[in-house]
């Protein structure tokens, strides 16, 4: 536990502040957890028996970063077309030696590790992306408070027995319902659009962060280990720390470019 809060205490008001600064820091930021967290997650297909493609994902990774950095979001389709093209036509060109399989895991490793984690620097160069994408993250710091409390003292039925046998529906219930209540809170603070804008976005968030972490769970079962790494002292590798901001990252930035 200490060592979970130490790290806790050195690591968030460094990725705070690299968002905070924005620019070439947040971009610096995005870069090493994207190449980070596709490490890990070639690694876990490694432990599923998959085979990794690691130098072409690697490359593929770079010029994504490459092109959303410089080129900004109209490069995203094309360098994603690009990167499914090559995956199938891998698997055209060498089948059965390359299987169905093997070219999936390849395929989503990019866009679940790389892809969906860029968002973060997506967002933060949204106008007035720094307050959106603090507010994000906190609401999802906010849904795994409250799911935790909420589901250690009242939760009784499981959300997803295979998956996470300690969650329930109830400590889902109060992740939700901590999620809104920091999304009124940073309303009331903060402003800059609607209540109900927040609201959305809040419950947007408070399923989609919960809906990230039992994913990353299901992935970790498949591949039979507790952690996706070991990088982050008490908490484990990116994966782990960031799996919820995976999936709640791409939906806040199309839900403010849509609302706003």
């Amino acid at each position: 536990m200490l060592t979970r809060t130490i790290s806790a205490l050195i690591g968030a008001p460094l990725f705070l502040g690299l968002i905070y600064l924005g620019g070439q820091y947040t971009a610096f930021l995005v870069t090493v957890l994207t190449l980070l967290a596709l490490r890990e997650f070639m690694l876990i297909g490694e432990q599923m028996g998959i085979r990794s493609w690691s130098i072409l994902t690697t490359l593929v990774t770079v010029v994504w970063l490459i092109s959303l950095l410089i080129g900004g979001a109209e490069w995203m389709l094309p360098v994603l077309i690009f990167w499914l093209l090559i995956g199938l036509g891998r698997l055209a060109l060498n089948y059965p030696r390359t299987s169905l399989s093997e070219a999936s895991f390849n395929l989503i490793a990019v866009f679940y590790s790389v892809v969906l984690l860029s968002h973060l620097y997506l967002l933060r160069q949204l106008p007035g992306g720094l307050e959106w994408t603090f507010f994000t993250i906190f609401l999802v710091w906010a849904t795994d408070i409250g799911a935790y409390l909420i589901g250690r003292q009242f939760g009784s039925h499981l959300l997803a027995r295979q998956v996470s046998p300690k969650k329930t529906v109830e400590g889902a219930l109060g992740g939700l319902l901590f999620s809104i209540a920091v999304a009124l809170l940073f309303w009331r603070i903060v402003g800059g659009a609607a209540w109900i804008m927040y609201i959305s976005l809040a419950v947007i968030i408070g399923i989609s962060a919960q809906i990230g972490d039992l994913f990353e769970s299901a992935l970790k079962r498949s591949a039979g280990v507790k952690d996706s790494g070991k990088l982050i002292p008490g908490h484990g590798g990116i994966l782990d720390r960031f799996d919820s901001l995976i999936f709640t990252l791409p939906l806040v930035y199309y839900g403010v470019k849509l609302l706003l």
